[in-house]
């Protein structure tokens, strides 16, 4: 389990001390990427917050991804893009050249099977763990064993039930509730979830 490495999505709203949780975070470790979903934001909310997030990440070496602005990824200086559209992904990859691109493939098989084709340097299973539509984690194991692309798994994951993942063969849990809304805060969140995913 120890290749497996911590992927955090930033909250879909983000609080007015997200700069202040978000440097308690890194601070904690083994944060390999932050995606920023920021799909809803206008651009120049987008480049604002990038420009006050993009420092940490650098600090603390961890990738910056942006959610769905493929240009703004390219002018604010994020390490990479991540999109739910695969359609977009191969007009994606020749806009924003050598930055990391994934592609979020819920969870279809063929739709992986294009991102890849696409061009994408990762892709992303789930939601995992959810009631009514959760994907299969079987699509972990069979991803993992016939390509050599990342795959990331992400849904409703915890320090409880991060560890199937990680056996089925994930390279990155992607969480995002699980360190935020942490009792004891983002910094417990993340050893919780670095432990859970034996990358403590």
């Amino acid at each position: 389990m120890a290749n497996c490495q911590l992927y955090l999505l930033s909250p879909e709203t983000l609080p007015p001390d997200f700069i202040e949780q978000l440097r308690e975070a890194l601070r904690a470790g083994n944060i390999a990427a932050l995606r920023m979903r920021l799909a809803g934001a206008a651009p120049e909310t987008v480049a604002k917050t990038i420009a006050h997030v993009r420092p940490l990440a650098v600090t603390f070496g961890t990738a910056l991804i942006l959610d769905w602005h493929v240009a703004l990824a390219v002018s604010t200086r994020c390490d990479g893009l991540h999109l739910t559209d695969v359609a977009s992904v191969a007009p994606a990859r020749r806009m924003i050249g050598d930055l990391q691109l994934g592609a979020y493939c819920a969870g279809s098989r063929d739709l992986a099977l294009q991102a890849g084709e696409g061009g994408a340097d990762y892709v992303s299973f789930g939601p995992y763990f959810e009631r009514h539509t959760a994907a299969d984690i079987g699509l972990i194991t069979w991803w993992s064993q016939l390509m050599e692309l990342p795959v990331v798994a992400e849904g409703f994951i915890t320090p409880a039930n991060a560890a199937e993942l990680v056996r089925a063969g994930a390279d990155f849990i992607a969480v995002d509730t699980a360190v935020w809304n942490h009792p004891q805060g983002p910094a417990a969140g993340v050893q919780a979830m670095n432990k859970a995913i034996g990358n403590a």
